[in-house]
């Protein structure tokens, strides 16, 4: 199985790729080969205390990446719903972002507790269809919740969190 090495200014940590998962995987293996998640960052930390996107169904995650308004070097993929891959969103689970099915872009988040309601039949995204889980972080947990650490009263970071490589392996 393989893994991604995420590098930032706060430290590594390593994402173990699910092989239930196999297309939103080979999408994040794809973007960390052609180095399209070098240079970015963390720039968006939703925590029960902070969220402003959906409050009502609050969620603990980091989210990094590419952001949306950024160029796609990759073409969006399906979307791999946990229905269909049997992975569940738990804690230090990470997943893609979208929009709507098949509206994937370079983001990825990491969950820093269990999150149901992510999952296929989860309410936090309108449609019910839930996020793609695709790997969990195996090293450097401690880096993660270093991140979280950093949340602000707003999701989005106004001092965002430098990634500064991340390599498939």
């Amino acid at each position: 199985m393989s893994e991604l090495l995420v590098t930032t200014t706060l430290g590594d940590f390593s994402i173990k790729l699910d092989a239930a998962a196999p297309a939103t995987s080979a999408y994040f293996s794809s973007l960390a080969k052609s180095k399209a998640l070098d240079n970015s960052a963390f720039y968006r930390i939703v925590a029960p205390d902070n969220a402003t996107h959906r409050a009502e169904v609050p969620i603990a995650v980091v989210q990094g990446g590419l952001l949306v308004e950024d160029p796609q070097p990759i073409a969006p993929i399906a979307h791999e719903s946990t229905a269909a891959t049997g992975l569940r969103h738990d804690r230090w689970v990470v997943s893609c972002a979208r929009y709507a099915p098949g509206e994937t872009y370079g983001s990825f988040f990491v969950c820093l507790r269990d999150e149901p309601e992510l999952d296929y039949g989860g309410k936090r995204h309108p449609d019910g269809l839930g996020f793609a889980a695709f790997g969990k972080v195996d090293i450097g947990r401690e880096i993660v919740e270093a991140i979280y650490a950093r949340r602000e009263q707003e999701e989005m970071l106004a001092q965002p969190i430098a990634i500064r490589s991340v390599i498939a392996s």
